[in-house]
Formats: C-alpha cells, sequence, structure tokens
C-alpha cells in the first residue's frame, strides 16, 4: 500500500495557480533591458570594494542536446554536429577572459558547474580543457574546498569517460532519470536504462567524486503512483549523496518541444500532488533529509549539515552550501547574481555570439536590486531554505518594524493561515506540514511585484508555471 495523506481537492483548486519558483528575488521577469553591461561593470567594482571579499561562484550554459527531451524548460539546442561544441567553446573562452579581468584576484572560486543542454554534449577533453581555462584566469580554491560539478546524460556517457572528468577535477556529478517507467519514458522522448544509468553512478564512485546527485521530475504525462513508487525503489537502492524532485512545468507557449507533449496525459493536480507527497515519504522513510521544495540529501550530506546550521542557500541552481558568493554566469542564456545586481546573457545563440565577436560583454537585459528587493529576497531565502521566516532577524538585519512594513503581506497571509499552511507566531512565520508542499503559494503573499505589476516587457512566451 502507498500511503499518501489526505488533500482538499477543493484547496488545492484554489491554491493551483501559475506563480514563480523563487530560484531568485525578484525573478527574471522583472529584468529590464535597461540594465546593461556598463550597469554590470559597476555592480562588479561594487562587489569588488567589499571590505571582505566574497568568493565566488561559476556557471558555464553548454546548450547543445543530441536529441529533445519533450518535458525540457531549458534553453537548449538540438543537434547531432559535434563540431558545434569547438565553436562554442572559443567564444565561451573569449567570455570567460573579458569578465575575469573584472574581478579582483584576491577572490577566490569556491563553486563550478556546468549545466544545459546536455553538458557531455562536449567530450571529456573539451571539458577538461575549459577547466583548464577557467583555472588560468580565475583563483580557485583547493580541491578540499572548491565543488566541481557537472550535469550528465547517462545515455550518451561511457563509463570510461567519467574517469577523465574525475581526472579534470569534476568531484560532484548530476544525473538526469526523471522516471524509469516505460510508457513516460516514451511519451516523453527520453528512453533510458536502468542499466546505463547505475553503470554511470558506479563510475562516478569509482573515480572518487565526492557527491552523486539524481534529478526525476513528477507530473509527467502518463505518470502514475505505482510506476513512480518503481522509480523510487530503483533510485533509492542506488543510494545517492542527494536527489531532486522537480515539479513539470507545462508552459507549451514558452517552450516549443512540450507542445509534443498530450495535454490529457498529464496527471491533474491532485494526482501530481500525491506524487510529491509519494516522493517525500519514500525519501524520508528511507533515511534521507527533506532539504526543501525539492531537494532531499543524506543526513552527513553536505546540504543537509547546512540546513540543521542554518546555512543553507537556494539560487537558479536549486539548493547549495555557497551562500556568501557572487555567482558569475556564462555561456548563452547564463544568468549572473552580483552583489546587488543580476544581469542576463542574450537567450538565442547569434546575440549571444555576436556581442562577444564584437568585443562586448553579452548582456542583455537584468536588474539593481532596491532596499526593499534585497529585504524580501533575504525574507523568501529564509522560507524556502528553512521552511519559515524569522520575524526578529529581519526587524535586525534591515532596521524595519516588521508588522508595520509587510501590513499588506501579512493580510493576504491570513487567508492561508486560514486554510492551516501557516502559523503566524509572535516571532516567526511557520509553514506547516501542508504549507510546506505549498511554499511558493505562501512566498507569493511577499512578492511585491506580483501585488503591484510593472509595465514590464515580457519574454516571447513568458509566464510562470502553475504552482501545483
Amino acid at each position: 500500500m502507498i500511503a499518501i495523506p489526505d488533500l482538499d481537492a477543493d484547496l488545492l483548486r484554489r491554491y493551483d495557480r501559475p506563480g514563480p519558483r523563487y530560484t531568485s528575488y525578484p525573478t527574471s521577469p522583472q529584468f529590464s533591458e535597461d540594465f546593461d553591461a556598463a550597469a554590470l561593470r559597476e555592480a562588479i567594482h561594487r562587489s569588488n570594494e567589499d571590505p571582505i571579499p566574497r568568493r565566488l561562484s561559476l556557471y558555464l550554459h553548454v546548450p547543445f542536446c543530441m536529441s529533445p527531451c519533450f518535458y525540457c524548460g531549458c534553453n537548449r539546442i538540438i543537434t547531432r554536429d559535434t563540431a558545434q561544441g569547438e565553436i562554442y567553446l572559443a567564444r565561451l573562452y573569449r567570455e570567460i577572459e573579458l569578465t575575469s579581468t573584472m574581478f579582483d584576484r584576491d577572490r577566490e572560486v569556491v563553486q563550478l558547474h556546468f549545466g544545459g543542454g546536455t553538458p557531455n554534449f562536449l567530450s571529456p577533453a573539451q571539458l577538461a580543457e575549459a577547466v583548464d581555462v577557467l583555472r588560468g584566469h580565475f583563483r580557485f580554491g583547493t580541491a578540499d574546498n572548491a565543488d566541481l560539478s557537472i550535469e550528465l546524460d547517462p545515455r550518451f556517457l561511457k563509463p570510461d569517460d567519467v574517469r577523465a572528468l574525475a581526472a579534470a577535477g569534476f568531484n560532484r556529478a548530476s544525473l538526469g532519470v526523471q522516471d524509469f517507467d516505460p510508457a513516460v519514458q516514451q511519451a516523453v522522448n527520453r528512453i533510458q536504462t536502468v542499466g546505463e544509468t547505475l553503470a554511470i553512478i558506479e563510475a562516478c564512485r569509482a573515480h572518487g567524486m565526492r557527491s552523486v546527485n539524481i534529478d526525476l521530475i513528477y507530473g509527467l504525462p502518463r505518470q502514475n503512483l505505482e510506476g513512480f513508487a518503481q522509480t523510487l525503489d530503483t533510485v533509492i537502492d542506488a543510494r545517492p549523496d542527494r536527489l531532486a524532485v522537480y515539479g513539470y512545468a507545462h508552459l507549451p507557449g514558452m517552450f516549443k518541444a512540450q507542445r509534443q507533449l498530450n495535454a490529457e496525459d498529464l496527471p491533474a493536480p491532485e494526482l501530481k500532488l500525491r506524487l510529491l507527497c509519494l516522493a517525500i515519504d519514500k525519501l524520508t522513510r528511507a533515511g534521507y533529509v527533506h532539504i526543501g521544495m525539492d531537494h532531499f540529501a543524506l543526513p552527513d550530506d553536505e546540504l543537509a549539515m547546512a540546513r540543521r546550521q542554518g546555512s543553507l542557500h537556494r539560487n537558479f541552481m536549486g539548493y547549495t552550501t555557497h551562500a556568501d558568493t557572487d555567482l558569475i554566469g556564462m555561456g548563452v542564456s547564463a544568468i549572473s547574481h552580483i552583489g546587488d545586481s543580476f544581469s542576463q546573457n542574450p537567450r538565442d545563440l547569434a546575440g549571444w555570439q555576436i556581442a562577444l565577436d564584437e568585443g562586448r560583454l553579452p548582456v542583455f537585459r537584468g536588474m539593481r536590486l532596491s532596499d526593499d528587493d534585497v529585504l524580501r529576497a533575504d525574507l523568501i531565502q529564509q522560507l524556502m531554505c528553512r521552511g519559515e521566516i524569522s520575524i526578529g532577524s529581519l526587524e535586525r538585519r534591515h532596521a524595519i518594524a516588521f508588522g508595520a512594513y509587510f501590513a499588506d503581506d501579512i493580510a493576504r497571509l491570513r487567508t492561508l493561515e486560514d486554510d492551516g499552511l501557516v502559523r503566524l507566531e509572535p516571532d516567526r512565520i511557520v509553514a506547516t506540514r501542508q504549507g510546506r508542499l505549498m511554499l511558493r503559494n505562501i512566498a507569493m503573499c511577499f512578492d511585491h511585484y506580483l501585488q503591484n505589476p510593472m509595465p514590464v516587457a515580457p519574454m516571447p512566451g513568458a509566464g510562470f508555471s502553475r504552482a501545483i
């Protein structure tokens, strides 16, 4: 029997509305093309002037994929022409050079992540070369305190390739699985066997990688409780250090590949939430700690320890232990978070290439955060990483009277309190057990831009996925 808590269907209908995932605040639709390369340089200069040098996290986007996964909402380019990788790297190295010169050399890199797309579209030799180029332009921490991670597609990787990646310095790997159910794999155009996946996990461990993460998705077409339970059991037996169990975001107006899916095959909101509850139940029974909205880790993993210590952080890459860093995103569509600013590279390959060919930083939009943005970002971070908001700590850090400053927000929160999603206590606001499944809805009560929409020009097809 699969033990799933009773869920109020009427409650689900009322809260199943579009909303941000809050990997940042403000969210990317608020970015403006008024923020340009000059604004980014100013933000980096301000950050360099901090009395204590902030450490750095680097994100490199590799957009290429060999075949389309119909659920995908990432910025990617489908091609089997591997020569495109060499062409892309040549321009990426220009961006690395342009960007690195703006940062003081005393700023240490403690995190590097290759995302996509499919980073292992590039050969192990190309990936090792990219790491070497980065090491030549930035000051990296020691192997003991620097995380070098990469997203891997087991369908296009051999166990021997993992040896070369480990030799290049990669010590963390994240493997896409999504679901092992054959019917689901057929529906989303991602046929991936258990055997080839387990072979890569074993290779990562054999070659000394200190952490393996598995990505799953709930809410995919043709998913049901029994099939997803089997996937979870298979993954639990493999005992990855971390898991991300993401909710599928169906936005066919924004992501063309999703138009290949039959919307009638998507689980209803109640079933989708039951799939998440199933994952939480099985993984916690297996000894994993529920880190936040969609992440799980073994108790001795650094994410679990950071959650216990109150130092967990959430950004565009998900949950991380590297809170006190500036995030530098490079590659097409990559987003940076430098000091009090966000900036994004062009989402189209041609726009990114043209800027670099002209010797320009490829910045096409972003924003500088106001004091209110910084305050609300702090509040939403607390909620997403701890499941509660510390009123006293916010008052001390931002010199505000919480009740007066957030009077309208608290009024909106009363409805959620009546529905049993939050508890309003004298010095904190706490998400209940059911409320932890709806953290996005709680955060929306404090989102200034949702309550006071500005005339921001939207990206083509832009929008938020449904919260459930």
